[in-house]
């Protein structure tokens, strides 16, 4: 089967479609025929070498990608679904070697494995499972009940976006910062109050918080920079970690969406959202599989609005 991976990590013209073995569903496991799998940041690091240390003891291809959409064609023994072999499907993988979502058939646990929100195409559908649940990880990771207040850095990006929309469908007042040219959009998402991005955006939210937000969820990575806008005793989500000191009681959370990974309730609930119009899916653009490095070049050259995807 194709794939698209790297023999030697490098820059986005490392990337090559590469042949790999057929694989089967096995125990509690299912096979998606891939028609769409989503550049994500963190594939970059599968590429270039961040990761050689983890998966040095897998042979080359490394393959990228955390998440996919297509057909299922192959159910394991022991699955217990609804699904049947020919729906249409979308899935989130951990990748390891060859293991990855840029490929035309992908195995993985069941619980990984929701139907694609109906009426969307493969593309589409592809740009939610891992962003996704991230953001819900985050959310139920702050523990912030309906009425209280989250703050959203990178709120115009996949990870923010999908974050702002799923804290208003449970209730929470929204604060979202927004480059002037993301403005339009992040209201568009739903959030209550949009303040200008850069470095004094802990500022301008305590402006309309004055006493802190309950939470807040960095999608841009600012760390310090935006710690001072949480309350006394709030929380702080971060993909990428914290490794300052602990302030004011705060609670900071490392959101690993590994620990998702096999979630299907709440990867079919962010189906239902989908389907009643409160996520909206984004896609910038498609490529073919020999075209992954210019996906790569786009994305590590910033100002993406949505999902780079690759077709199979």
């Amino acid at each position: 089967m194709r794939a698209v991976g790297v023999m030697e990590f490098g820059g986005p013209e490392a990337l090559q479609v590469v042949d790999l073995p057929e694989r089967h569903a096995g125990p509690g496991e299912m096979r998606l025929r891939v028609h769409a799998a989503t550049v994500n940041p963190t594939d970059t690091y599968t590429r270039n070498g961040a990761r050689a240390e983890l998966l040095r003891k897998f042979p080359p291809p490394y393959v990228p990608g955390m998440d996919a959409a297509g057909v299922l064609d192959e159910i394991g023994d022991g699955v217990e679904t609804d699904l049947r072999v020919g729906d249409r499907v979308m899935a989130i993988v951990v990748p390891h070697g060859s293991h990855g979502a840029y490929a035309e058939s992908l195995v993985v646990p069941a619980g990984s494995v929701a139907a694609a929100p109906a009426g969307t195409t493969h593309a589409e559908a592809s740009t939610l499972p891992m962003n996704g649940l991230t953001a819900r990880l985050a959310l139920d990771q702050l523990g912030v009940q309906p009425g209280g207040t989250v703050a959203v850095t990178g709120a115009a990006g996949a990870f923010g976006g999908y974050t702002v929309q799923l804290a208003v469908a449970d209730g929470l007042r929204v604060i979202a910062d927004a480059s002037g040219s993301d403005e339009e959009l992040v209201r568009s998402l739903g959030a209550h109050v949009v303040v200008r991005r850069g470095d004094d955006v802990a500022e301008r939210i305590r402006e309309v918080a004055p006493d802190g937000v309950d939470g807040l969820i960095d999608g841009a990575v600012q760390n310090e920079l935006v710690i001072p806008a949480v309350r006394d005793g709030g929380g702080f989500a971060t993909v990428r970690g914290y490794r300052g000191e602990p302030v004011r009681d705060i609670v900071f959370h490392q959101v690993w969406v590994r620990d998702y990974a096999e979630n299907r309730a709440e990867l079919d609930r962010l189906r239902a959202l989908t389907e009643t119009g409160r996520i909206t899916l984004r896609v910038a653009r498609t490529f073919a599989p020999a075209d992954a490095g210019e996906a790569h070049r786009l994305l590590e050259a910033g100002g993406t609005r949505g999902r780079l995807v690759i077709e199979f």
